[in-house]
């Protein structure tokens, strides 16, 4: 094995050891199994009133099916298993192939203890056999011994990689631990080994369940990411909130500005795109009878929507800025959203400029 790896594990005992509540961590389930399988005591999870984040994955949260068949991990001692380096002759393969007879008909009677002893007999003369570890681990299923099932079909499928037979069993055997996700990857691959109607009844009562934790990763991996996110979003720095601060200093909230030349409107311009806001120009003269009719209207206006910047600009005395927006005819109001025209209207119509205003600027 990796050094590497082999450290890792040493740390991973270390941690278990001065803290054995991780052992209770859902993730660790398996972990947890094959320790108890091997005859091992788990300390009891402590009862502590749980601290639970937002986005902490907490797969108790999910309500399973078909959980009547789930059990207790089994922690007898394990069977006897062959010596993988022994040599078999053809008359021990005869004597394990007769007790394997014996043990199949013993099953059929329901005495699965002598089931058992006849198979671990049969093991022991032929342990090369992946059909005689896969068979026992059956008998295993049907005592309701899900880890000592377990153990019999990672042998078996070690000699065999494609035994049917050890997929579909140790499926079973995992889901029998309520181990959903392993539980359906063992009785896909059994299914597509050798498909017969157990693993299709099996299936139906994995699948929903190992779709629900599946679910319940991906939202919990959505809010971590979220988290993240949220976190890695940079903070508005001091020099950042000084500008904003001198924006809205420029903008008199309530009141029409006048603007008389180019570069003063550029400044309202920037400071209303750096805070926001929308921002109304009005081109007037002192000339335009219906400028005098709406000018009151506009006033009041900017009083009414005070996040909303009203300029106005006469267009004898800034020509350029006229020039500029190509006015031809006063009264004219564009409306401007992030430095962008996004709307204008001409003449003197007091109901659509206050709609758009409206429409623009959002909520009051």
């Amino acid at each position: 094995m990796d050094i590497g790896k082999v450290s890792e594990l040493k740390e991973f005992i270390e941690s278990c050891k001065s803290n054995p509540s991780l052992l209770h961590t859902p993730s660790l389930q398996f972990f947890k199994s094959y320790l108890l399988s091997l005859g091992a005591r788990i300390p009891p999870q402590p009862k502590t009133e749980p601290v639970v984040d937002d986005d902490d994955i907490i797969e108790s949260d999910i309500e399973f099916d078909n959980t009547d068949d789930v059990v207790q991990p089994d922690n007898d001692p394990p069977h006897k298993m062959g010596d993988p380096s022994a040599q078999v002759t053809d008359d021990q393969r005869d004597a394990a192939q007769l007790s394997k007879s014996k043990a199949i008909d013993a099953i059929s009677q329901g005495n699965f203890d002598q089931a058992l002893d006849l198979l671990t007999q049969a093991i022991l003369l032929n342990p090369h056999s992946s059909i005689l570890y896969a068979t026992r681990a059956s008998v295993f299923i049907k005592l309701k011994k899900p880890n000592a099932a377990i153990r019999d079909s990672d042998t078996a499928l070690k000699i065999n990689p494609d035994s049917a037979k050890g997929y579909k069993i140790r499926g079973l055997s995992r889901a029998m631990l309520g181990l959903w996700t392993e539980a359906l990857t063992d009785l896909h691959v059994a299914s597509k080994i050798d498909y017969d109607e157990e693993i299709a009844m099996a299936l139906k009562k994995v699948e929903p369940n190992a779709h629900k934790i599946e679910e319940h990763r991906k939202k919990y991996e959505r809010l971590r990411k979220q988290k993240e996110q949220k976190r890695a979003q940079p903070k508005k720095q001091p020099q950042n909130q000084a500008q904003d601060k001198d924006a809205l200093s420029a903008l008199k909230d309530g009141q029409v500005i006048g603007v008389h030349s180019v570069g003063e409107l550029e400044t309202k311009l920037s400071a209303a795109s750096k805070t926001s806001r929308l921002l109304v120009l009005y081109f007037t003269a002192t000339w335009c009878g219906p400028c005098r009719y709406i000018s009151p209207l506009y006033t009041s206006l900017a009083e009414k929507y005070q996040r909303v910047v009203f300029l106005k600009v006469d267009i004898d005395e800034a020509v350029d800025v006229a020039a500029r927006w190509n006015v031809s005819s006063v009264p004219t109001f564009f409306f401007v959203k992030n430095g962008k025209e996004v709307d204008s209207v001409v003449g003197a119509d007091k109901n659509t400029l206050e709609r758009k205003i409206a429409q623009h600027s959002g909520p009051l």
